[in-house]
């Protein structure tokens, strides 16, 4: 049996269903990441394990009980909220011993375990200093640390890092990955960004509108997308997509016609027992980092509409569909607004979609 088990677990304000019907189980010592778009429900499931929010239906369970109706304080979790919640008359040492003082551990027992979290997150310097002394970063080591000290079975981290810069948000993901990896302890992380997920995640549960649309690795998501939702969010740049209609499939090739394809049409590798048929609508899915600028062999034939430039790549903008089409490419390419861009595709990164966005 999975370490934390949830069952079917819905919740409803009213008539209006937020969760609905979410089942998923995270193994001991696994980092399992939930990420979705604003309001799909991942920080509204979090605070359901934590026994934050009351649970309208289904179970939740650690360590084989049941604990849908125990009270947090009781369930053994640890959760670190976006806000760093510190108390600002404190010092970093009473801010991370508090929750034990609460609980009446002895002093010997709170200065053990706050300066062993101190030395795990290299705040030792920091524990006599008020939070207003403090960088964000170091406020959110505390608050983390605040969590360690309780010695949890498992951590909840609720968008941890949001209101960091770019560069502390990069340096707290690999301080969170070595706490993972150091504290072996099972943790669920909510984030909105997927670049967070896909670093940081054993595996990726994709959440939209209160309801699970995969759950694997980050490889096997960006892989292998089951709809053009999990395409679309999982990978930066996004997926384009372009639409066709099916000319003719065979059992490893498909040919595609429409506009935008080379010659108007382009035969496209397809993955092993694919459901397209001749006559079918389909969406044809390609990441811009497989894009090839002036490919001999071109799949698609697009005009080129504006180029960034990224350093040691460069995103190129084109149009020839209903949608803009965007291609990463190495280096910079001499590419001018109105250039006609022939476009090849990387053998094994074709993806099929009927019009309902499942994957063929």
């Amino acid at each position: 049996m999975s370490f934390l088990v949830l069952d079917k677990v819905v919740k409803r304000y009213g008539d209006h269903e937020v969760i609905k019907g979410v089942s998923f189980g995270a193994e001991k010592g696994e980092f399992v990441v939930f990420v979705g778009p604003s309001g799909c429900g991942k920080s509204t499931l979090l605070r359901m394990i934590a026994g934050l929010e009351d649970i309208s239906g289904g179970d939740v369970s650690i360590d084989g009980k049941v604990v849908t109706n125990v009270e947090p304080a009781l369930r053994q979790v640890s959760m670190v909220f976006q806000s760093y919640a510190l108390y600002p008359h404190m010092s970093v040492y009473d801010n991370m011993a508090f929750g034990l003082r609460m609980i009446k551990a002895s002093e010997a027992d709170i200065k053990a375990r706050v300066g062993e979290a101190a030395r795990i997150l290299q705040i030792e310097p920091l524990l006599e200093r008020k939070p207003r002394q403090l960088s964000g970063g170091q406020r959110q080591r505390v608050a983390i640390g605040r969590a360690i000290v309780r010695n949890p079975k498992l951590f909840l981290f609720d968008e941890p890092l949001s209101n960091l810069d770019a560069e502390l948000r990069t340096q707290m993901r690999v301080e969170i990955a070595k706490l993972h990896r150091d504290l072996g302890v099972t943790m669920v992380y909510v984030t909105h960004d997927q670049i967070e997920a896909m670093t940081l995640a054993d595996r990726i549960v994709v959440l939209r509108a209160g309801q699970v649309e995969q759950i694997g690795s980050p490889t096997e998501l960006y892989d292998r997308p089951a709809n053009t939702f999990v395409a679309g969010f999982i990978g930066s740049p996004k997926m384009n997509f372009i639409e066709g209609v099916v000319a003719s499939a065979g059992e490893a090739t498909v040919e595609v016609a429409g506009e935008t394809f080379a010659g108007g049409r382009a035969r496209l590798p397809a993955r092993a027992g694919h459901r397209a048929r001749a006559g079918d609508k389909l969406l044809v899915g390609f990441r811009p980092e497989h894009l090839e600028i002036g490919a001999a062999a071109p799949v698609l034939r697009l005009t080129a509409d504006f180029s960034e430039n990224l350093g040691g790549s460069t995103q190129v903008f084109a149009r020839g569909g209903a949608e803009p089409v965007s291609i990463l490419a190495p280096g910079r390419p001499a590419v001018k607004p109105g250039d006609t861009l022939d476009l090849g595709v990387a053998p094994g990164h074709v993806y099929l979609f009927d019009q309902k966005g499942l994957a063929l």
